[in-house]
């Protein structure tokens, strides 16, 4: 694909296919994802690649303890809720999905049962967990790395064909993913991106968010008019 195919085209996917992605072909995502910008060549980020049982065993734990109430876990931070111009932006996105998919404002059990496909990573076949290095929890570049390096990797897998989207409800109970992931201690779970062939009949896939004009978002100094 043309660079510029792959980032107007790029959106996220919330519906896959059943069918299996190649190995080969994820670690090729990965191998450009890694040639992401890193302060200082630091590299703090690490790829929990997950499919099969162990992915079934983590959808099954986050669903199961979210519906038994047990509180969420997660170990990066989490920060305020959206408030003003973010806030909007978000519910924004949130009625086009929903209006996609027909889920009405008062049908609270469709609503629910989208919250839940969050939790089982969206049903795709594979979970790429993005974690990084404790020791350098405490870094601003380490936050601001991994994500270049997500961007990366979801820009690289649609230039291959596949779908994504980076989430965090399959990451928010804690103990279940650093158990099926086998992530080690002296390692920090940050985000999880859900990956596989994109259903075309999904209705919530042909959602594209939108974006602020750059008059809005930029300001030039020193440019002449």
């Amino acid at each position: 694909m043309h660079y510029d195919d792959v980032i107007l085209g790029r959106r996220s996917i919330r519906g896959y296919l059943p069918k299996s992605v190649p190995r080969a072909l994820i670690e090729e995502v990965l191998t450009l994802a890694m040639r992401a910008p890193s302060s200082m060549n630091t590299q703090p980020y690490h790829f929990h690649v997950v499919g099969g049982a162990a992915l079934d065993a983590i959808r099954a734990g986050n669903t199961q303890r979210m519906a038994a109430g047990i509180p969420q876990s997660r170990e990066f931070r989490t920060g305020e809720a959206f408030a003003g111009a973010h806030r909007e932006r978000q519910v924004g996105v949130a009625k086009q999905l929903f209006s996609a998919m027909g889920i009405a404002r008062d049908d609270k059990d469709a609503r629910q049962d989208w919250v839940m496909r969050g939790f089982r990573q969206f049903d795709a076949p594979v979970c790429v967990i993005i974690t990084y290095d404790r020791a350098v929890a405490g870094s601003d570049d380490t936050a601001f790395d991994c994500g270049a390096v997500a961007t990366a990797l979801v820009n690289a897998a649609w230039s291959r064909g596949l779908g994504t989207v980076i989430n965090s409800q399959g990451i928010m109970q804690s103990p279940v993913v650093r158990e099926h992931a086998r992530i080690p201690d002296e390692q920090v779970i940050m985000k999880s991106i859900a990956l596989g062939w994109p259903d075309e009949d999904f209705p919530a896939n042909a959602v594209v968010s939108e974006r602020r004009p750059v008059a809005e978002a930029a300001m030039f100094i020193g440019f002449d008019d």
